[in-house]
């Protein structure tokens, strides 16, 4: 599907960006693949790894529609995996998490249709599902607006679907590397904001690959969930400090529990699938999108009054040996 066209990562830069771009290439030849983001060194440095004729590096923001214009000329596939994404940050800086994750939404899309892009994935976040943080608030406004777009596209080829997963193991800012840093600056105990806390847990390559496999199943207007596993925050840090006692310092501003991916609250918007839920627009005008069956052909069916995939009462959770294991 990806030999031969051309592709681009908004946010290439960042932790998906970097595996995306390394599952890639050594599985397809794409014509091109092209980088998008506005951190010129992580760029350069990006450039001593990845250098193969086809790739190309663009600078600059998705806050700039004419410039996401210009390097989507020509495209076939965008991955938009450009946020900000710290919870804290967004609490302290709104407006700017709103200007990257909201406008910047738009103004990829608006491209994305002014340049003919055949499918546009973006990627979005539990937090998302019934936001209690601005950053949630943003990606959810981010994924209303990637999954109303197909409404918009009249006959044009232009498609939009939405990947929303939980925690990535070991991404920029995670849990995992700041628990590893403590342990070997010597730490005397681990801090744990609630002894309670469970989160959904993934592997990056398992996320960049749902990524792909999204954009052989997609129609337009879906939002594509994997079943994953679950793990307590007090099993992760026996599985990566087990000689060192936790510390209990409360739950951080903009914090849950437990996270949600699949809102109880629109249930009747969920189809199941064997490895994965859907989650239907809440507006299907464009073309009287069938969803139980998707482009591969898998078929889904609805699932239960009042489902919710949450990660606290999911049916699969993660070991210590399991969290250990995969934290390496």
């Amino acid at each position: 599907m990806f030999n031969g066209k051309n592709i681009l990562v908004t946010g290439g830069t960042g932790s998906f960006g970097k595996k995306f771009i390394e599952i890639l290439t050594k599985t397809y030849t794409p014509n091109k693949l092209i980088v998008y983001s506005r951190d010129e060194l992580k760029q350069f440095e990006m450039q001593q790894r990845f250098n193969q004729s086809f790739m190309r590096y663009f600078i600059g923001d998705v806050r700039d529609e004419a410039r996401l214009k210009t390097a989507m000329y020509g495209v076939d596939y965008v991955v938009h995996a450009a946020a900000l994404k710290q919870v804290p940050a967004a609490e302290y800086n709104p407006m700017e998490c709103i200007k990257t994750n909201v406008n910047g939404a738009q103004n990829v899309i608006n491209a994305a249709i002014a340049c003919g892009v055949q499918k546009v994935i973006a990627l979005s976040t539990d937090k998302a599902a019934n936001p209690v943080n601005l950053y949630g608030a943003t990606k959810l406004c981010s994924d209303k607006l990637f999954t109303a777009a197909n409404n918009f596209v009249g006959n044009r080829p232009t498609r939009f679907s939405v990947v929303r997963y939980g925690n990535v193991v070991g991404s920029r800012g995670s849990v995992v590397p700041f628990f590893k840093k403590l342990v070997a600056d010597g730490a005397k105990e681990i801090p744990i904001t609630d002894e309670r806390m469970t989160r959904f847990w993934l592997k990056l390559d398992d996320a960049v690959e749902f990524v792909l496999k999204g954009f052989q199943r997609m129609q337009g207007g879906e939002t594509f969930v994997p079943k994953i596993p679950s793990m307590h925050i007090m099993d992760l840090a026996k599985a990566l400090a087990p000689d060192l006692p936790t510390k209990i310092i409360g739950i951080r501003p903009g914090e849950k529990l437990h996270e949600v991916m699949c809102p109880s609250d629109i249930y009747y918007d969920i189809l199941e699938f064997a490895d994965h839920y859907v989650i239907m627009p809440s507006v299907r005008m464009q073309h009287s999108m069938k969803y139980v069956t998707n482009a591969l052909g898998e078929t889904g069916k609805p699932v239960p009054d009042g489902f919710e995939y949450n990660s606290g009462t999911n049916e699969h959770f993660l070991t210590v040996e399991e969290l250990r294991e995969m934290a390496k």
